[in-house]
């Protein structure tokens, strides 16, 4: 129990709504960051743009996507791979801040170049 009292403490105070927020511009800043660093035509985004859509993850269709996943996570990023070609990233905003988001995406193109 003690386990469950420490990580439900983390939501003290915490408005689900700023939660939501944050998932979602940390969503954004994810899909702006692969635009610009991956090679175009490499990856193709299957998580629909539309917030009222969106949860806090990203999937993305990649030909080698489980070579992909598995060189990303022998790098410190870590999704999680769908067959057959299909890379998932969550970001859970408690947690995971845009620095983190911008290292997965410049650590993504580095592995997809």
């Amino acid at each position: 129990m003690l386990a469950l009292e420490a990580a439900l403490e983390v939501w003290d105070g915490v408005p689900v709504e700023a939660v939501r927020a944050k998932s979602l511009a940390l969503t954004d800043f994810f899909l702006e960051c692969v635009a610009e660093y991956v090679p175009e035509g490499r990856v193709e985004c299957l998580t629909p743009v539309a917030h009222a859509e969106r949860g806090s993850q990203i999937a993305l269709r990649c030909d080698d996507a489980g070579e992909v996943m598995k060189r990303l996570i022998e790098r410190g990023v870590v999704g999680d791979f769908r067959a057959p070609d299909v890379l998932r990233f969550g970001f859970t905003p408690l947690y995971v801040g845009f620095a983190d988001v911008e290292r997965a995406a410049r650590v993504l193109a580095r592995t997809l170049g």
